[in-house]
């Protein structure tokens, strides 16, 4: 049951209950009163008779009677036994409180006949049965407004702390919620929370920018030097491992860009089949083309889109698959041109990927030296730049898949980019 309905029954719930206890209350002092007073005025009555029955040795016209009949046989026990008292009885005259005292050898009593009483009682319980029915209808609906509203605040927030751990570290749930309260307060705590966890993240991000630009300007002597060195086995090393670091420091200023959002995105028209092919053959690694549906449809399906940043997502796929996977590698092209996949035969992607997306410098491989995880994750942020989506999961027969879907219509535009055009065209 959702909060608000959870108020509102409980608003419903304790209005019944005040209603009810409210109701119990009214009804036993009003019926103690009643009967208070029916009494003292049988004892009363009583009283009197007795001193006309004393002075005349009649009763007439005294409202009491000399064994009468219809007198509780408790009371009148009582009075056998030499006591007077009273009782209130509901038998089949109606309801009556009676009065009974010694008269000589005779018992002496008075009925007070209390029906309209009781029937006002009952008039008074039924009032205020319709009194707390119709407090409840306007109380509770009024509870539903309320709690509405604070459900709507706590959706609000819960909504804009999505939107924070999706990314948009902007957002903040304060300027959506005016009323200062219980409510206001986490919201602040949570807004405080986001604006420093934001400045951490632009901090490692501005670090990460400037140790990558840093290392940039030594690296480029680091290759001039190594290309230098004579032939041999030693230089080869040297010439390899300051690839790797020249690779690495321009991954790392890649990925620096994408978390700034300074990427924009240059679409054209492009041939998506062909596109892939050419990519595939320039990462000189064995793979198998596929495409899908009728032959050479994937080749003329024609897209809008960045291909400098296709080529770069692609490329990357296929050398995790055979970094991290085993052959054979196969690359599908669907038809329509929009659905590129990346399979290989390993022993697929780790669950942690599976559920949080890559991590930069996590390979999901306990081996030294085969990757700083960060092809996955600049893969994922140039599809993010061109609106692809790229979600990477595991094939049932075994092996790691990572699928990329382009836009139906031209992805996300920036300065400098080409303009809007069609979906997909076939020729």
């Amino acid at each position: 049951m959702a909060l608000r309905w959870r108020i509102a029954a409980l608003v419903a719930a304790a209005t019944c209950a005040v209603a009810a206890a409210v109701g119990v209350l009214v009804h036993h002092a009003s019926r103690d009163r009643e009967l208070s007073q029916a009494r003292e005025a049988a004892r009363t009555t009583l009283d009197r008779a007795a001193v006309t029955y004393a002075r005349s040795g009649a009763v007439q016209s005294s409202g009491a009677a000399l064994g009468a009949r219809g007198l509780p046989a408790d009371l009148h026990d009582l009075v056998r036994r030499g006591h007077q008292g009273t009782e209130f009885t509901a038998g089949p005259g109606g309801p009556a409180m009676w009065a009974a005292r010694p008269a000589g050898d005779q018992v002496l009593s008075v009925r007070v006949d209390m029906s309209t009483t009781m029937r006002d009682l009952d008039a008074l319980d039924t009032s205020i049965v319709l009194a707390g029915l119709s407090t409840t209808a306007v109380v509770l609906p009024l509870g539903v407004l309320s709690a509405g509203r604070m459900s709507r605040r706590l959706r609000t927030a819960a909504e804009t702390a999505r939107r924070i751990a999706a990314g948009d570290l902007d957002a903040r749930i304060s300027a959506s919620l005016r009323p200062h309260d219980e409510i206001a307060e986490i919201s602040g705590a949570v807004d405080s929370m986001a604006a420093a966890l934001q400045e951490r993240l632009h901090s490692e991000q501005r670090f990460t920018a400037d140790v990558a630009h840093e290392l940039r300007t030594p690296l480029m002597g680091l290759v001039t030097a190594a290309e230098l060195l004579p032939p041999g086995e030693a230089a080869g090393y040297v010439r390899d491992r300051v690839r790797v670091l020249s690779t690495l420091v321009e991954d790392l200023l890649e990925i620096s860009r994408l978390d700034a959002g300074a990427e924009r995105a240059d679409a054209s028209l492009c041939s998506i089949g062909s596109l892939v092919e050419e990519v595939v053959a320039r990462t000189a690694l064995p793979v198998r083309m596929r495409t899908t549906g009728k032959k050479g449809a994937g080749e003329a399906a024609k897209v809008w889109t960045d291909p400098r940043r296709l080529e770069r997502i692609v490329a990357n796929l296929v050398v995790n698959a055979h970094r991290h996977g085993r052959p054979p590698v196969v690359v599908t092209v669907e038809a329509d041109g929009r659905t590129v996949t990346v399979r290989d035969h390993g022993p697929g992607y780790p669950d942690a990927l599976l559920e949080d997306g890559p991590q930069r410098f996590r390979t999901g491989t306990p081996q030294r030296g085969r990757g700083h995880g960060l092809g996955l994750t600049i893969a994922l942020g140039q599809a993010e730049v061109i609106g692809a989506t790229l979600e990477f999961d595991n094939a049932p027969a075994g092996g790691a898949v990572a699928t990329l879907r382009l836009p139906d219509g031209p992805g996300p535009q920036g300065p400098g980019s080409t303009g809007p055009g069609p979906g997909p065209i076939h020729g």
